[in-house]
């Protein structure tokens, strides 16, 4: 991202109380300056380009450099919010706490500086914030250490050092616990849900030593007790165990809940969390469990931008789930319309994932209504940037929707070209899903136009497509959309609305 698109982004990002706090510390200087110009511009114009915005500003700033003046806003933004953060978060109070005991410190004002990281001290024990801690002793003792321990005995000195030794221990297994976990979200993310036997048991040597590793820790501790059930409840998902990752994701809310004051800010954790149990509950046809969860993600508060429409669009889609597992595709769209302003209007703001996510399921609805130009066209913002898309694991399910949509659309030539292009691709992973193999034989022959000859393919084809529900790795894109019901639809003549409400009463 270039620095003027960054400046772009970070301007639109800001909340209500970090621009009024930029105004004020802007409204000190009796003549406008060049930087608040260009600052209006950006605020009040979002519609325009880098381009656009560098044009006008010239306009209005004829004599000003707008590279100079832009890096300047950048820095001067960033310093606004941090006088506004430190009085919300208390990861930036704890280490501005340090920087002042440093510039007491450097002022021979000792006392004063040691005074301040004693306060320091128990407060990052509070927060369990391992590593200020760890600064806060280290800087202690090197101030005692100059000023030849006043008033200190050896055992007041032992007991300080060892506390920084707990310190370093609890870092080094939260570091380790971390990079487990990290690994295991990095192998889910990149190489998608898990296809095969082999692909589970190339898992379990993540899975043991994340085991043995826990076995050995403190897991009153609330950061230890957080990566483990993460862990847990992610890899539970992976493997498609989603009963016992919902108990997983259970503990873990549980543990949220009894320590809101250790939640990070924005709680990005928190939101996996309810993302997580949501899934799951999902995944075993729990759609009224799902109610109190969903109120959950609508009562989190946070200041950041970005992080509330990442809220919003996941309120949405699990609002959203129930119906579009049951056909109630009309009531699809109502929920659309009513989230046009509050997501879809901000659709360029969110992240890649959520925008491969967002047109996926906003694609299936119009395509559910029958309005396949819709569905395609919403579909395409994806398919026609599938560079910027590609390594996502959704993306293989985008263009298998979009294959439905083109059948629909009667665009045979496309369809046989796609197939070919998704096969060359496919090649390149261990394994397809045996459903990508049944839709592309599908959709390469043309259906017989009598009705019985439909209904024997039917009864031909209802076995294995029985089959593939059953297995364990199928679930995963079927939980996505259920291709069967779709293909059960054409061969039958039956709306798909009406087979997706058939098939969710018999559950």
């Amino acid at each position: 991202m270039s620095k003027i698109q960054s400046l772009i982004t970070l301007v639109h990002s800001l909340t209500h109380a970090e621009k009024k706090a930029f105004r004020i510390r802007s409204g000190r200087n009796k003549q406008q300056p060049d930087y608040l110009l260009l600052y209006d511009i950006i605020d009040k114009h979002p519609a325009l380009s880098k381009t656009e915005i560098q044009a006008l500003f010239a306009e209005t700033s004829p004599g000003a450099t707008f590279e100079t003046t832009s890096k300047y806003l950048f820095e001067l933004l960033l310093e606004s919010m941090l006088t506004l953060r430190k009085e919300q978060d208390s990861f930036t109070f704890l280490y501005k706490k340090i920087i002042h005991a440093r510039m007491l410190y450097e002022k021979s004002l000792i006392s004063e500086s040691l005074n301040i990281l004693e306060e320091v001290i128990r407060l990052a024990e509070k927060f369990e914030n391992h590593n200020a801690l760890l600064l806060a002793l280290r800087l202690e003792l090197d101030y005692l250490l100059a000023a030849g321990f006043p008033m200190m005995d050896e055992k007041t000195l032992l007991k300080k050092q060892f506390k920084l030794t707990d310190a370093l221990k609890y870092i080094r297994k939260i570091n380790e616990q971390s990079s487990l976990y990290e690994i295991l979200k990095h192998r889910i993310l990149n190489k998608g849900q898990i296809r095969t036997q082999k692909q589970k048991d190339d898992l379990n040597d993540l899975v043991f030593s994340e085991i043995s590793l826990v076995s050995s820790l403190n897991v009153d501790n609330f950061e230890i007790s957080k990566l483990h059930q993460l862990f847990q409840s992610n890899y539970l998902i992976s493997v498609g165990d989603y009963q016992s990752a919902l108990n997983s994701y259970y503990e873990l809310n549980n543990l949220f809940e009894e320590n809101k004051h250790l939640w990070n800010k924005p709680p990005i954790y928190y939101l996996h969390t309810l993302e997580g149990i949501l899934e799951s509950l999902r995944s075993i046809r729990n759609y009224e469990g799902m109610s109190y969860f969903i109120d959950q993600l609508k009562n989190i508060v946070c200041e950041s931008v970005t992080f509330k429409l990442n809220v919003v669009c996941t309120t949405y889609l699990y609002e959203l789930f129930p119906l579009l597992d049951h056909g109630e595709f009309e009531k699809c769209s109502k929920l659309m319309i009513s989230y046009r302003d509050s997501l879809y209007e901000k659709f360029n703001s969110l992240p890649r994932s959520r925008q491969a996510e967002l047109s996926l399921y906003t694609s299936l609805v119009y395509f559910g209504n029958g309005e396949y130009q819709k569905a395609h066209k919403f579909l395409n913002q994806i398919i026609l940037h599938g560079k910027n898309y590609f390594s996502l694991p959704l993306f293989r399910t985008i263009r298998l929707v979009n294959l439905m949509i083109l059948y629909k659309m009667n665009d045979i030539d496309l369809i046989k070209y796609e197939i070919r292009t998704m096969m060359r691709d496919i090649g390149g992973f261990e394994r397809n899903y045996r459903i990508e193999r049944f839709l592309f034989r599908f959709l390469s022959n043309p259906l017989p136009s009598p009705s019985f000859k439909r209904i024997q393919v039917w009864n031909k084809t209802k076995k294995e497509l029985d089959d593939i529900k059953q297995d364990l790795f199928e679930r995963k894109i079927l939980q996505i959309f259920d291709f069967t019901a779709w293909i059960e639809s054409q061969l039958t003549k039956i709306p798909l609305s009406e087979v997706l409400q058939q098939k969710n009463a018999l559950l």
